[in-house]
């Protein structure tokens, strides 16, 4: 990338960033709509005190609950319980699957053609004809970012594929973003979001599509996350970790939305979709293996140089070690995911049975993820991630 490069820069109306200010959700709601269908987490009793100045503000509201990742089937009931209750708002409060099965059911409560319309991949990935209904996006995880995305990731389990539902028109008409929601977190889901929010700032940094405003929202992001990850792990009350965690997965976000993923996500997606991993555990077992694989492909290229020297960045980051290598930065990475009890691939049921790898690496080459990886990676290459990720 040249100075001279042009690049585009998209994201919510308007977001709202600060602790406490989900106490700010029944005003805002009042000014989109009167009528909310809130998807909420496999719990919904967790969103119930934020939910209770709706009632307290004369919002009519109904709740629909996500159990884990959503499906296109989620999406689609979702919908038809949206336009059945004449619902003019929908709100998104919970973790990126909640907040992603929102932004879905925003999209198709308006656009009434079968999900596999708009679906990539595995659809015809049509435009939506119609605009959303206004969405609210509200956070109580630190790590996707998904309240300042243009897509919903939702899993089909016949095919065991993962795929978005994606449209400039689905950026969140607002992000409400609190650290506050996120001081409740297990200590699992803090790592394993947080090891998401990493690879959310990372994977942009040395992305083919990077712009200034992504760098300067990347550094800034790492560094949150070198001092806040593992504080907020050791202690969920730490308010200034919070906080920073927080604003690092907003960055993530907004990095993503603008500048691409790489390999990473490319193979997240396909694993997440052919076995119950959550994703933040799939990053944090991937990232290591392809940083390596990435350094040693950039390495054999021309045209290498500079996707090197940010991986040579990423380690000074990381370590704040002024003399450090991109070595040095997937040794940080693999220290702190076996420091905070990262589960194994395993344990999901994930084996390095050849024709799963094989269906892995045709999948993550399909997936619009790996379109922003700094270099092209062989098949080889990504069963040989998925190897030393599953071991």
């Amino acid at each position: 990338m040249t100075h001279r490069t042009r690049f585009e820069f998209a994201t919510a109306n308007r977001v709202i960033f600060g602790a406490g200010c989900a106490a700010e959700l029944a005003i805002e709601t009042a000014a989109l709509g009167s009528r909310a269908l809130v998807v909420t987490g496999k719990d919904p009793d967790r969103a119930a005190v934020v939910l209770a100045s709706l009632t307290q503000n004369g919002i009519a509201f109904w709740t629909c609950s996500i159990a884990g990742e959503p499906t296109i089937d989620d999406a689609r009931e979702g919908a038809t319980a949206a336009r059945a209750r004449r619902c003019d708002v929908i709100i998104g409060l919970g973790g990126g699957s909640a907040i992603d099965a929102g932004k879905a059911v925003a999209a198709l409560a308006t656009n009434t053609s079968d999900p596999l319309e708009y679906l990539e991949v595995i659809g015809a990935g049509q435009p939506l004809p119609c605009d959303p209904l206004p969405f609210i996006a509200v956070p109580t995880t630190a790590g996707t970012g998904s309240e300042v995305t243009r897509n919903a990731v939702l899993r089909s389990p016949d095919q065991r594929v993962k795929v978005s539902l994606r449209h400039p028109k689905m950026l969140p008409n607002l992000a409400l973003v609190d650290p506050e929601l996120t001081h409740s977190l297990p200590r699992w889901v803090t790592a394993a979001t947080g090891l998401d929010a990493l690879t959310q700032v990372l994977e942009p940094f040395v992305s083919q599509r990077s712009n200034p405003i992504c760098d300067a929202l990347c550094r800034d992001g790492m560094r949150r996350i070198v001092r806040a990850l593992r504080a907020a792990y050791d202690d969920g009350a730490n308010a200034d970790a919070r906080y920073d965690m927080s604003l690092a997965s907003l960055y993530g976000g907004l990095a993503l939305a603008n500048a691409g993923l790489g390999a990473v996500h490319g193979i997240a997606g396909p694993l997440g979709g052919m076995f119950p991993v959550p994703h933040g555990v799939c990053c944090a077992h991937l990232l290591p293996p392809v940083i390596a694989a990435n350094v040693a492909a950039l390495r054999n290229t021309e045209t290498g140089e500079r996707a090197l020297a940010r991986y040579a960045e990423i380690g000074v980051i990381l370590t704040g070690d002024p003399a450090a290598a991109a070595e040095d930065a997937i040794q940080w990475i693999t220290r702190l995911r076996d420091a905070m009890e990262i589960p194994a691939l395993s344990e999901f049921g994930v084996r390095a049975d050849p024709d799963d790898l094989a269906s892995l690496v045709a999948k993550a080459q399909r997936s619009s993820s790996m379109k922003g990886n700094p270099v092209s990676l062989t098949d080889a290459a990504l069963a040989n991630i998925l190897r030393s990720g599953i071991t």
